[in-house]
């Protein structure tokens, strides 16, 4: 009986001798966890920021608006911009520049830290009506295809303003996989030279506004082309006005001369010919919308004098920066263009919308006045 009861107890002491070591293994393995845990964090605490910010789950990524301005020196309405990039907080545009050789865009030129530093390093003189100006395109086009975020590329002068805040307006464009380049037959003003044929086609001949906004892929086709633009450089030049006559004197009738503005010809009849990467494949008309988001007003009746006709759009001075002004913009809803017979009604998603997004020409005066409406209570241009 007394060996079975020591028998008994050697057993107890043994189960409590095996209980206090797996309790203090346990113990052990709890406190090593919380140790290296600790030691994990101290060193993640250590890290770089650079090094967190790689290791960080990536914010969301939307396609962007990327604005190309053509500019002679500063951006005369950077204030006006200034506060429609504002309502943006989602990395959703960028901005690019071309101003005259030189210019910088830093705290002495520009008001708005939106433009410092966004002009391009590799700009060219612009003269108006020549080729140049698609140079300038072009080089804006370049840069601004190294971010592969941006989808959608809008051109603007330095006298526009938006009409819309920018919600509305990054929905607008992005509605549709469609360029929105303002292209028509050009029939009647004689602009095409025979001597650009067989490379450019009479029939693949088209004028429109020069302020398109283009997709990525058509971005490309304007940045690859070694093709149409040459014939441009060569045989698509303006007519002097006639203040230059002195300086130059015009032989011959005046009237029978080609006055080809590029601008106003290059993109459309590229996308009309559909040249991508020096090969020839089938026009790219039917991937854009045939007209501008840009208003602008030609007014003949502001000079009469019949060679400075249609040359110059009108300008919008301080007294006739009204509400009544935008709103009778903001109220167009289809276009009508003659030689094509063609009315275009402007949608959105498949739904009528406004026909215009942006406007111009507008003097600083015009535009700060509309600027200053909303601290007033009146309407403003882009509600």
């Amino acid at each position: 009986m007394k060996k079975k009861l020591t028998t008994t107890t050697a057993h107890k002491s043994h189960y409590r001798w095996k209980r206090k070591v797996f309790v203090a293994v346990a113990f052990g393995l709890c406190f090593g966890s919380l140790a290296l845990m600790q030691n994990q964090y101290i060193s993640i605490l250590n890290l770089p920021a650079s090094t967190l910010a790689l290791a960080s789950p990536p914010p969301a990524q939307w396609p962007k608006l990327a604005f190309l301005f053509i500019a002679r020196n500063r951006m005369p309405l950077d204030m006006v911009w200034d506060a429609y990039f504002q309502a943006e907080k989602e990395n959703k545009l960028s901005i690019y520049v071309h101003s005259r050789p030189g210019f910088l865009f830093n705290k002495a030129t520009t008001r708005s830290t939106y433009f410092w530093n966004r002009q391009v390093n590799n700009s060219i003189q612009v003269e108006w009506g020549e080729s140049s100006m698609i140079q300038a395109e072009r080089i804006l086009l370049e840069h601004a295809l190294m971010d592969p975020l941006n989808e959608r590329f809008v051109f603007l002068s330095d006298s526009c303003i938006p009409l819309y805040n920018f919600s509305y307006t990054y929905k607008y464009i992005f509605s549709t996989p469609t360029s929105f380049v303002d292209s028509f037959a050009d029939t009647k003003e004689g602009r095409y030279n025979p001597k650009m044929d067989p490379v450019i086609p009479v029939d693949n001949w088209r004028k429109g506004s020069q302020w398109v906004i283009l997709t990525r892929k058509h971005a490309q086709v304007v940045v690859k082309d070694r093709t149409v633009f040459p014939m441009f450089q060569q045989h698509c030049r303006r007519k002097s006005l006639p203040e230059f006559w002195r300086e130059k004197p015009i032989i011959g009738d005046t009237s029978k001369q080609h006055n080809c503005i590029t601008d106003e010809h290059y993109v459309q009849t590229l996308l009309a010919m559909g040249v991508l990467f020096v090969v020839q494949q089938e026009g790219l008309e039917g991937e854009i919308t045939r007209r501008s988001l840009t208003h602008t007003s030609w007014d003949l009746k502001v000079n009469r004098e019949w060679e400075r006709r249609g040359w110059h759009p009108l300008t919008y001075k301080y007294s006739d920066a009204t509400p009544e002004l935008i709103q009778s913009i903001k109220g167009i809803d289809n276009i009508y263009y003659e030689t094509e017979g063609r009315r275009e009604w402007c949608t959105s998603k498949g739904k009528p919308a406004p026909c215009f997004l942006f406007a111009r020409k507008f003097t600083k005066p015009a535009a700060l006045r509309l600027f200053n409406m909303s601290a007033k209570g009146l309407p403003r241009p882009d509600e």
